[in-house]
């Protein structure tokens, strides 16, 4: 070890190492990589811290000029970033080192400007080092050691791609730390990757968790469930206590009503800024606040000095979080309780918990109300303060007091100073609660025998018919079968020594199920592995009808076998299980006629053939009526009319007679230098009239705007035309206007009449009504 890091350990009164200090700091490992596992509270920070030593430092005790960063230290959050480096700074401080910090949440420029003035090792969060990286304000081309705090957790919250393109930034040659409470498969894999023949470390605390924390299982109804915080907090009055919740809001919810109730509380999660999290942290060790409500984000890494109680106002998601969360406390030594607040919905979950993390706890109600009171006697009655001298400085008012009042009445004003400044503990209401029973040990088969069956996987053979089956054959019970291997082909079946002759009796000597499967008594119990392997695409499966796993016919989602796969592998897998020796299929029958057309390419069409010279034109078929959606007020059905108009057509067409064309008179092609018919009135001539023109009038005038009826909707007469008022003002039926688009409205009471336009350009009268 180095002068200078030893002499930082004994300033700070390190007598002894922990165990994974001791076996990262073995002088026979130099620089070699390492993937360390421990418990929290164990001293990960200074282990890494120490070895590292060798590879940043070098033969030398102290650094030299601070440049370019030589070690890189990545952390999941920023309170524990910021605690990694609060650590190092006393380790490393002989040495002489330069230490910055790249974190989100604190000013980009300023980290900038520190790594612009140089620093021996950064302490960072993915993310914000990846900026660095891109932004190219930090040089990674002299780092020699680099260590993952918390690798499990970093991968957990999506800093995988952080992370690979970070190491792939770093020199080969470096020393790569790993250290992780767990060791999941993805942390194996980041190894392998990233790591040159990594020593794997376990330390022997590893095996038993948390053996300073005593843990308590409460359990409340839903209703009491603040109220058992509240009480539990005022029964251990811990000098610092932290409340997990899954959800901010449940944060923000507990921090606003332990502050009513007179706690010194403060908040920690995700939604608060890195300033406001910092100064929460600090106001926990400084003593200025005793109870922290927070997310999981506070849940790996961060170190509280008296932190002597945990809460779970809520249970985690995973047993792994539980073990975070309850490793804030119990660390170095330290004692500590975790206490799980349980509601009666909710104690399968943690029953479940408890059992995957391999911890016991102690299940019971709440602390009640009186339980509290005399907690706070016990505690009043062993203060040190009671057999204290008196001082100086207190006896002219310890006089005043015995002078002025008698002893019943410094007592009971003791008690109610004492009781002004706490927090009156609630009203609890009881349940009946009994420890989950343990799993009582499966007992010993004994002597037995082993029966043989031929079948097995590919005859469709299963538990659950095979058992009943071998229970009716040999007139038994389940309680004499043991084990039960399936095979491929065959079954064997554990029989119980004393039972065998009774089965072999009821069965008979032909030893055939009632099923038509034969059985065999074997002289010795036979050569099976532990686990037989279920082959893939065999019948047999689970969902599926022939074998696998939700396939019909093998595999695991695959039709016949593979994994999402319709006859085998998916890719670049691995091929599946042999079948062993399947029989050989025999040739396909022939496809059905309809699947042969089905799968012929299709033919070309054939040209039409030209009509004969002379021959009859084909009837063609008049219009079917169908709503016509240009109408601008909705769908109009309009009349089918003749193709040929309204003359009929005659049989033989083409020999219709044809009017000669006369011809033109001379000058008729010649624009008149007037137009002949109505003016405007400008005096210019009118425009032209056309078909089916909403925007002009019958006159040839402009219309201005388009028309609209009584009721605010557009005139619906035939091309275009303007509405029109019949009898009663009521439009009319079919057109608004006599025969011809564009006539005049009738007057009120009147018919609708078509009006004649002479040569004149003038409206002539009217045509009298009809009687």
């Amino acid at each position: 070890m180095k002068k200078t890091l030893a002499q930082a350990l004994e300033r700070r009164g390190y007598s002894t190492l922990t165990p994974v200090q001791e076996a990262v700091t073995n002088p026979e490992l130099g620089t070699q990589d390492m993937l360390v596992s421990a418990q929290t509270g164990s001293g990960k920070t200074v282990g890494f811290g120490l070895a590292i030593a060798n590879a940043i430092l070098g033969e030398e005790d102290v650094f030299g000029p601070a440049e370019a960063p030589v070690a890189l230290i990545i952390a999941p959050t920023r309170e524990l970033a910021l605690q990694v480096k609060r650590e190092l700074m006393w380790l490393y401080e002989d040495a002489g080192a330069y230490l910055a910090s790249c974190v989100g949440g604190m000013d980009f420029r300023d980290e900038k400007r520190a790594l612009a003035r140089g620093a021996h090792i950064v302490v960072a969060t993915p993310g914000r080092l990846r900026d660095h990286i891109q932004r190219e304000s930090i040089d990674l081309s002299n780092v020699r050691a680099v260590v993952l705090d918390e690798a499990d957790e970093m991968l957990d919250l999506g800093f995988s791609e952080d992370l690979e393109f970070i190491l792939g930034t770093c020199p080969e040659d470096r020393q790569t730390l790993l250290f992780s409470a767990t060791v999941p498969r993805e942390i194996e894999k980041l190894a392998q990757n990233y790591q040159r023949d990594a020593l794997r470390i376990s330390t022997a605390s590893e095996q038993k968790q948390h053996s300073d924390i005593d843990y308590r299982a409460m359990v409340v109804h839903d209703r009491d469930a603040e109220n058992a915080i509240i009480n539990t907090l005022r029964f251990y009055e811990a000098p610092n206590s932290i409340i997990f919740a899954n959800t901010r809001a449940m944060v923000a919810r507990m921090t606003s009503r332990l502050s009513n109730r007179g706690f010194s509380v403060v908040a920690l999660s995700g939604e608060l800024t890195q300033t406001e999290r910092t100064h929460a942290l600090q106001a926990m060790r400084d003593g200025r606040a005793r109870v922290c409500v927070a997310t999981d984000v506070a849940a790996r890494g961060i170190d509280l000095p008296n932190l002597e109680l945990v809460v779970h106002a809520e249970l985690p998601n995973n047993h792994e979080t539980l073990l975070h969360r309850s490793g804030r406390t119990g660390r170095a030594g330290r004692k500590g309780v975790s206490a799980l607040i349980v509601t009666p919905k909710s104690r399968k979950k943690a029953e479940r918990l408890l059992k995957f993390a391999k911890l016991t706890a102690d299940w019971g109600n709440a602390p009640s109300a009186e339980e509290v009171s005399t907690r706070d006697q016990e505690r009043m009655l062993a203060d040190e303060a009671w057999f204290d001298p008196i001082s100086e400085s207190e006896k002219a008012t310890v006089d005043l007091l015995t002078q002025s009042f008698n002893a019943e009445q410094l007592a009971a004003a003791y008690l109610r100073l004492m009781a002004k400044g706490r927090s009156a503990p609630e009203e609890i209401n009881e349940l009946s609660v009994d420890a989950p029973k343990p799993r009582a040990p499966r007992e010993e088969f004994g002597e037995s025998a082993w029966l043989r069956m031929d079948a097995g996987h590919d005859q469709n053979v299963g538990p659950r018919w095979l058992l009943p089956m071998i229970c009716r054959a040999g007139d038994i019970t389940k309680d004499e079968i043991g084990a039960i291997r399936i095979m491929d082909k065959e079954t064997f079946v554990q029989l119980k020594a004393d039972a065998l002759e009774g089965f072999v009796e009821a069965i008979g000597p032909a030893m055939t199920t009632d099923q038509g499967h034969v059985l065999q008594v074997l002289d010795e119990a036979p050569d099976l592995p532990k686990t037989a392997p279920r082959p893939m695409g065999k019948p047999g499966g689970r969902f599926g009808d022939k074998g696998g796993r939700f396939g019909d016919k093998g595999g695991r989602f695959g039709d016949k076998g593979g994994r999402f796969g319709d006859r085998g592998d998916r890719g670049d897998r691995p091929q599946r299980a042999d079948r062993g020796d399947r029989p050989e299929r025999g040739e396909r029958p022939a496809r059905p006629e309809w699947k042969e057309r089905a799968e012929r390419p299709a033919r070309p069409d054939a040209p039409r053939p030209a009509r004969a010279e002379g021959a009859a034109r084909p009837e063609r078929v008049e219009r079917m009526e169908r709503p016509d959606l240009s109408e601008p007020h909705g769908a109009v059905v309009r009349k089918a009319k003749p193709v040929w108009g309204d003359k009929a057509k005659s049989d033989n067409w083409e020999d219709r007679p044809r009017k000669p064309r006369a011809d033109k008179p001379a000058g008729a092609g010649e624009r008149p230098a007037k137009s002949f018919g109505a003016k405007s009135h400008s005096g210019k001539p009118a425009p032209r009239k056309h078909e089916g023109d909403w925007e002009r009038k019958s006159d040839g005038k402009p219309a201005g705007k388009r028309p609209f009826n009584k009721d605010g909707k557009p005139g619906f007469g035939r091309d275009g035309g303007k509405p029109a008022f019949g009898k009663g003002g009521k439009p009319g039926e079919k057109r608004g206007f006599g025969g011809k688009p564009g006539g005049r409205p009738a007057p009120k009471g009147g018919d609708a009449t078509p009006f004649r336009k002479p040569a004149g350009g003038k409206p002539g009268a009217p045509r009298p009504k009809r009687p």
